[in-house]
Formats: structure tokens, sequence, C-alpha cells
């Protein structure tokens, strides 16, 4: 009988423990997101992994594993088959995507890149400006999944580009700017920002380098965004919405402290150097991520009338044939109200 009644109050001390916050209780389990990066681990990703470090994530009730990517059209299919629940891709692979098939588990719920970071970056020793036509007559090097070359068909017809004694060699990423920097093209597609800093790491000095940013020359799209397998996103979405204030946070911080932004990458990447990193960080902040629009209205959402035009340019680069509208592609309804979405 005293065993009896021993255990009982241990049992209720137990309770009562449990009722006030004690150890007793196992902890809620965190739900776990896969989130599949666009590219490698660079200055850019910087408000992903800040967001990690800092434990913005953790904060959310979110177990959050980033995976570096092998290019912003490649994120698509990981996170429509769910092998990845969330990620980073290009928004206007992602309408081409669901124009082939409006079945696909993927949607995008925050914008990243308000100004698309689409270029063509040439060596001005091999005849190339800033002038769009000045790549009439050229050998232009173009990655088959790269984001910015897919746009070149409406690019050219924007900017009045002549194409007929152009040249477009197929290259693969990692021979991109090496091949630039010999000479064995005369630009390439890409990311400004990558393609930018890798050109001066394989030595070309910088007033050598000639950027065409598409942006700048008629072409008005959107750029990468948050990818969300729809599944995922119906079942969890207070995940989601979790997700997308952690990751507001990380992103304010990297505009705040681009240095503490690319440390965070030199921990994932010891051979990178924090300096150039920075730099490429600093260039995206400043030419994608607070743009005047994201600096009046709060970083992540899309002007859904701009949105709405775009699907018409993509008609001219993509083919489309508009079995999908701005509504289907980008929901909003995640993303932390304006004041909570305000980089400094």
């Amino acid at each position: 009988m005293l065993m009896r009644r021993t255990f009982t109050g241990l049992v209720a001390a137990a309770a009562l423990l449990g009722m006030a916050g004690g150890l007793a209780v196992p902890a809620r389990a965190d739900t776990a997101i896969k989130f599949t990066l666009d590219w490698k681990f660079e200055g850019p990703a910087a408000g992903f992994l800040l967001a990690a470090d800092k434990g913005y994530f953790k904060d959310e009730g979110l177990d959050v594993t980033i995976d570096s990517g092998n290019g912003s059209v490649e994120a698509i299919p990981r996170v429509a088959t769910g092998a990845y629940q969330m990620g980073f891709g290009d928004i206007n692979s992602v309408i081409q995507f669901l124009d082939k098939d409006p079945t696909q588990k993927v949607k995008a719920v925050m914008m990243i890149y308000e100004r698309p970071t689409f270029a063509v970056v040439g060596r001005k020793a091999l005849g190339i400006t800033e002038d769009p036509k000045s790549l009439e007559g050229k050998k232009l090097g173009a990655p088959p999944p790269d984001g910015a070359f897919a746009q070149w068909p409406a690019f050219k017809q924007v900017a009045g580009i002549d194409d007929s004694n152009i040249t477009i060699e197929s290259i693969g990423f990692p021979v991109r700017e090496p091949m630039l920097a010999k000479g064995d093209v005369d630009a390439v597609f890409g990311f400004a920002f990558s393609v930018i800093l890798n050109l001066k790491a394989q030595g070309t000095p910088a007033e050598d380098i000639a950027t065409i940013l598409m942006a700048e020359h008629g072409l008005n799209l959107y750029g990468n965004a948050i990818l969300v397998n729809t599944d995922f996103a119906e079942a969890n979405p207070e995940a989601v919405k979790g997700f997308l204030r952690a990751l507001a946070k990380g992103f304010a911080d990297a505009v705040a402290d681009p240095k503490a932004g690319a440390e965070a990458v030199l921990k994932r990447n010891e051979t990178l150097n924090v300096d150039i990193e920075q730099e490429r960080l600093q260039m995206a902040n400043d030419m994608n991520i607070k743009t005047p629009y994201v600096i009046e209205n709060g970083f992540g959402g899309v002007d859904p009338e701009r949105l709405a035009a775009s699907l018409e340019t993509l008609k001219i680069s993509m083919g489309l044939e508009g079995k999908v509208t701005a509504e289907q592609i980008f929901d909003a309804s995640y993303l932390p109200p304006k004041e909570e979405r305000l980089l400094p």
C-alpha cells in the first residue's frame, strides 16, 4: 500500500511538472522542411543561411535543411515532385512549367529578386559594350538550364537585337566564365552577380567587363522566388507562414550587415573569399532585392498587374499557351504583414 501511494504521488508530481512547463512532457516535434537553393552557397544565399544560423526557423517550430542547387530552373521539379518541400527558383520558369502542365504541385509564395538578375556579360576587349546591339555578330555562351538564357527570345525582341549573325554555343556552368576569360566566346548568359565576380576571379579586370542587364533594356519580368509544394502547403499552412516570417528576418539581416551574411556563406564553403562574397551579396541587394518597389511596398510581394503582364512577355520568350493565370502562379496569402517585411 505504501509503494502504491508513493508511485501515485510521483505520477501526480510529474503531471504538475508537465503543467508547469517542466521536462516531464516531451517537446513538440519541429516540422521538417527540405529546402533547395537555386545555386551554390554564395553571397546571395546569405538571407537563407542567416535565418538558419540565428535560429529564426527554429523559433517558428521548423527543422530546415538547406541544400545547394544546380540552376534556378532545376529547383522547380525538385519542389513539384515533393523531393523538397520548398525551394528557390526562377518564377518565369515556374510559369512555363505550369503552362505545360497546370496540375504540377508547385507555386511561388514570396518574391526574392523583385528585379531579375538576368544578364548578358561580355568583355569590352571582344567588342561588347552595355548596348545590347553590341551582341550582334558575336558568339554567345549559354548554359541550357540558365534562367537568363531562357529569356533570350523576348529580350532580343524588346531590345531590338538582330540575331541573324549571332552564334549561340551551348556550354556548361563550370566552363562559362573560363571560356569568356580566354576569349572562346564573346559574352555569356547568366545572373549578373555570379558571372561578374566569377569572371574577375578568372583574372579579367573589372574595366574589361561589360554587363547588359535585361531589366534595364525593356524586359519587365520578376526573378527568383520562394517555391512551395502545394500539397505540403495545404497540409502545413502555418509551417509555410513561419518559414516566410523567418526568411524575412534573415534577408533583413543580410541587407543590414552584408559582412555577416558573407561569413554565414563561408561556414558552408571555406574555399570562398569573404570579401568577394560580401561584394556579390551587396550587388544582389542593390540590383535585385532592395529595389525601389520593395522599399515602398515591403519585401516578398508582387504587383499582380505586373505579374499578369509578364505572362504576355513569356509568350514570346517561352512560347506559353496561356494555360495558367497570375493567380495560379503566386499565392500571397502566406506572407507576413507588410510591416514585418520592411528592409533596413
